[in-house]
């Protein structure tokens, strides 16, 4: 199907069943790119037919993902549009029709089995050699269902209440065939494609029903999904074949893999300290820019050697042509290189507003210019904007205990007096920068006739109780005057 491009309609359409996965957000950058780039309409479903497996907070959890990673979408939930309701739970009365108009043409008939008589089949089935046995064109004459019930126990059943489903017919010894635009041709034979239930026992559709008739009402041109929903591409191909409709444009993202191998579950991720929700990154304050950079190059490359794309230039340079169709890996290490980019980019005022809540997370209070100093001062040194609380703690309170490895290292017979007599001179700068207390540190080592590391190690440790750390005697400039004396005085005290 060509599609001009300002005919061009996507739509992202999770389930809400629990907080929005990293491969949800990815397939709903590609998806929001993709429109962009073709000036076309995102959409945004929420697909919530599965009631069983509904989770309270997760539609809001999947809109608070999108907005704080800037995907805005065109029409949708909470937003509305042309094709309203755009939750499928409200569009139960949709789905019936399509049913029956399948049953009419003979395309899908209604099943009566109990889940004890499709487990029986399955053992009978495996008992004589076939494996994974499934409800499907060999077994559907063997099973209790409108096409082997006479039309009259049929109806008896149905009136009298009996649970039954609606199972799509799939035709034998068929090859469905389609062009992917990610994979190119792809065949599926018949033989492997069950009787898929298109409504449930209690009146709801499946995804598969539910799916198909949404994104034909709502005008889909192209499903960008991901590659899990590759085998059930033949069932909705069938679907719009025996509605009469067109299917539109197919393309099924790649897989993200663990860095051990296999794909990115929750509890693969869980294992090696991934995090798997979008939920997990925002919390933990990483920047959604960055983020949604890494994540478009989980699978797609722009062909030049640009690595850090604003979500404009993403727009500019998207093409659904340049995404790979093998699985890429998840490498947090290369996401952390992203976030710090990013942060290295970020204004004084924007660092600080990104610092601010962490620094009250952790119990530290400071003024606004006091945060900004620090800030500005590990900017560079910095992966997350909670590192300022979480690794740098001696700037917001004294240390209580210091270094093991850095004391037995630096921590010599002298440093006691030396950084006692470095605190006697720092109470006469009237001046306390970083140049003025350098050029007291240094005129006090050739009076002691030292080398400077001798005074500025055991300085360190004392003020910051860690060995390493941004330049001493900006770090000094920033604690201040009396921070530094009365930490050192201490340290000289406790270490001896």
């Amino acid at each position: 199907m060509e599609t001009t491009d300002s005919a061009v309609r996507v739509r992202f359409a999770p389930s809400p069943t629990g907080l929005l996965h990293i491969g949800g957000l990815r397939t709903a950058l590609y998806n929001y790119l993709f429109a962009r780039n073709r000036g076309g309409k995102f959409i945004l479903r929420i697909e919530d037919t599965d009631q069983e497996r509904y989770v309270d907070g997760a539609e809001e959890d999947i809109l608070e993902s999108l907005e704080w990673a800037g995907l805005e979408y065109d029409e949708g939930v909470r937003k509305g549009g042309p094709h309203e309701p755009y939750r499928q739970s409200e569009r139960k009365a949709l789905y019936k029709q399509y049913a029956d108009q399948l049953l009419e043409k003979g395309y899908a008939y209604i099943a009566f089995d109990s889940p004890d008589e499709i487990e029986a089949m399955r053992r009978r089935m495996e008992a004589q050699g076939v494996i994974g046995a499934k409800y499907d064109a060999s077994t559907r004459t063997q099973m209790s269902n409108s096409l082997t019930l006479p039309e009259e126990e049929v109806k008896r059943r149905l009136e009298s209440g009996q649970d039954y489903v609606v199972r799509l017919k799939v035709p034998r010894g068929e090859s469905v065939r389609f062009d992917d635009l990610i994979r190119g041709s792809v065949t599926f034979e018949s033989s492997v494609v069950d009787d898929q239930v298109l409504i449930k026992s209690d009146g709801m559709p499946t995804y598969h029903l539910a799916n198909v008739v949404d994104d034909h009402l709502m005008g889909v041109t192209h499903v960008i999904r991901g590659e899990e929903w590759l085998p059930s591409t033949p069932k909705h191909i069938l679907l719009y074949q025996f509605l009469g409709w067109t299917p539109p444009q197919w393309a099924h993202l790649p897989l993200i893999l663990s860095p051990e191998g296999g794909k990115l579950s929750k509890r693969s991720a869980d294992k090696i300290g991934i995090p798997v929700s979008v939920r997990q990154y925002r919390d933990a304050g990483y920047e959604p820019q960055a983020l949604v950079n890494f994540l478009a190059f989980l699978g797609w490359n722009p062909g030049t050697e640009q690595e850090i794309f604003s979500l404009d230039e993403l727009v500019e340079a998207f093409t659904i042509e340049r995404v790979g169709s093998s699985g890429v890996q998840f490498n947090l290490d290369k996401l952390h290189w992203y976030n710090q980019q990013y942060l290295r980019r970020l204004s004084p005022e924007e660092l600080t507003k990104r610092v601010r809540p962490f620094i009250e997370k952790h119990g530290f209070t400071a003024s606004d210019e006091y945060v900004r100093e620090v800030a500005i001062l590990i900017q560079e040194r910095i992966t997350l904007a909670e590192d300022v609380a979480l690794s740098s703690p001696y700037f917001f309170v004294d240390p209580e205990s210091y270094e093991e490895q850095g004391v037995k290292k630096r921590w010599k017979e002298d440093s006691a007096e030396l950084v006692t007599a470095f605190a006697d001179r720092l109470e006469h700068l009237e001046v306390f920068e970083s140049e003025q207390i350098e050029q007291s540190l240094r005129e006090l080592a050739e009076a002691r006739g030292v080398g400077t590391g001798r005074i500025i190690h055991p300085t360190r440790i004392a003020v910051s109780g860690v060995s390493f750390g941004p330049s001493l005697f900006h770090m000094m400039a920033v604690l201040g005057k009396e921070t530094c004396r009365r930490r050192m005085y201490r340290a000289a005290e406790v270490l001896g």
